[in-house]
């Protein structure tokens, strides 16, 4: 059961990792008053744009810039939406989410084709800080993006309610008028 339980643990922290960085910039549109829900067509297209890069270029770490700059521009389109244009947030939040999974699952297929193999990329390494014989070991055996995900959590809280920055931005989330 131990084992089990140890497994699981690890699983759940590597799979978190993404949804922490989403959750975080969702976090970042909340505060400064957009409802972005078009998160999940966005991580789509990031994870897209990201897996294509980096298994055609064999960089993992282009393919992960390539996401977070699919990421940034897809925030900024919904800012530009909401903010700028005066769309409903809901329908373009929606309309991005449509789009994004669309044109992920498209160019997935234009790239990749159909093959009877899903194609794979090489992850990144663990950072090895106990011996996966010890009962820690397979939990804290991370990639380093992890600790960096968890890291950003009180950074980002810092941020958001000590410095003039995060003011500026829960302030325009709270009265866009007085912005």
């Amino acid at each position: 059961m131990e084992i089990f339980l140890v497994g699981w643990v690890a699983a759940t922290l590597r799979v978190a990792t993404p949804l922490i960085f989403g959750t975080l910039g969702e976090l970042f549109s909340e505060r400064s008053g957009v409802l972005n829900l078009g998160i999940e067509g966005t991580m789509f297209l990031g994870a897209f744009l990201g897996f294509a890069v980096a298994s055609r270029s064999g960089s993992l770490w282009l393919g992960f810039f390539m996401a977070v700059l699919a990421g940034m521009l897809s925030g900024w389109l919904m800012a530009l939406l909401a903010v700028r244009l005066g769309v409903n947030q809901h329908v373009a939040g929606l309309g991005m989410t449509l789009l994004w999974t669309g044109f992920s699952l498209f160019g997935f297929r234009l790239i990749f084709g159909e093959p009877k193999v899903p194609p794979s990329i090489t992850p990144f390494q663990s950072l090895y800080i106990l011996p996966d014989s010890s009962f820690l070991g397979p939990i804290v055996n991370q990639h380093g993006l992890t600790y960096v995900a968890f890291l950003l959590v009180p950074i980002t809280g810092w941020v958001l309610h000590r410095t003039r920055f995060g003011l500026n931005v829960r302030a325009v989330g709270e009265n866009p008028e007085a912005a």
